[in-house]
């Protein structure tokens, strides 16, 4: 790879990136959402009642940052929270029936994102590009 090569990889990838996050939270905002409180309800939906501890470790977060994220999630009816019966300094954290009911939301937003995401290939097939995103992903996490 020359160095010509290197800077067209590093600034397609965060042009992509900015430009993916700024669309997902315009998205997530529409229904109520903000950047962060989806995966929450993703660990939630799929796993149950989590501790706050238990979220910020799947959400690769500090604990103060997913306290604030629960607490504004439960002020807007999506989460309730409620003292751990086993450890009484955790708080444990679920789905309401709001919060249950954003997951389908969610999902079509995510449908939508990526659409939209993909919307522009002329080039590119799909199978390829997600095995080569994939690959990326995968390079940069043994990094």
């Amino acid at each position: 790879m020359d160095h010509t090569q290197a800077a067209a990889i590093n600034a397609a990838i965060r042009t992509i990136g900015m430009r993916h996050r700024t669309l997902a939270g315009a998205k997530l905002a529409e229904i109520g959402l903000s950047l962060g409180q989806e995966m929450l309800i993703v660990e939630l939906s799929r796993r149950g009642s989590r501790t706050q501890a238990q979220l910020a470790e799947a959400a690769c977060c500090e604990p103060p940052t997913i306290t604030s994220a629960v607490q504004k999630m439960e002020a807007n009816g999506l989460v309730e929270r409620s003292p751990s019966p086993c450890d009484r300094r955790a708080m444990v954290v679920e789905l309401t029936d709001k919060g249950r009911a954003a997951v389908s939301e969610l999902e079509a937003v995510w449908l939508a994102l990526a659409e939209e995401t993909v919307a522009g290939l002329r080039r590119t097939e799909l199978d390829p590009l997600i095995d080569a995103l994939n690959d990326l992903a995968e390079g940069l996490t043994r990094s």
